[in-house]
């Protein structure tokens, strides 16, 4: 089952500068977890140690919030979009 991923120009750098890209699995941490096995830098920014998903990373599985659906559980179809969107701060 093929998943694209798209990550923020802010994480790009830690997945070789790529932010899209082809991710597998049948769960959203399935892809997510796909995703840093193969970008391993990236990984500490989109969830933490356990795998469970950090409250300031939003998921969108094809634009719906993925926390409506089941958070990391949420079920994936071939050829659905995931949108990683961290939150930004400053001032």
């Amino acid at each position: 089952m093929s998943i694209q991923i798209n990550i923020p120009n802010v994480l790009a750098a830690l997945a070789d500068g790529q932010r899209n890209m082809e991710a597998q699995g049948g769960t959203l941490g399935e892809a997510v977890a796909d995703v840093a096995a193969r970008y391993p830098k990236l990984a500490p920014r989109l969830r933490d140690d356990h795998g469970n998903p950090y409250k300031f990373v939003v998921f969108y599985v094809n634009d719906e919030d993925s926390r409506f659906h089941g958070g990391f559980e949420a079920k994936l179809q071939d050829g659905d979009e995931v949108t990683i969107v961290p939150a930004i701060s400053g001032g």
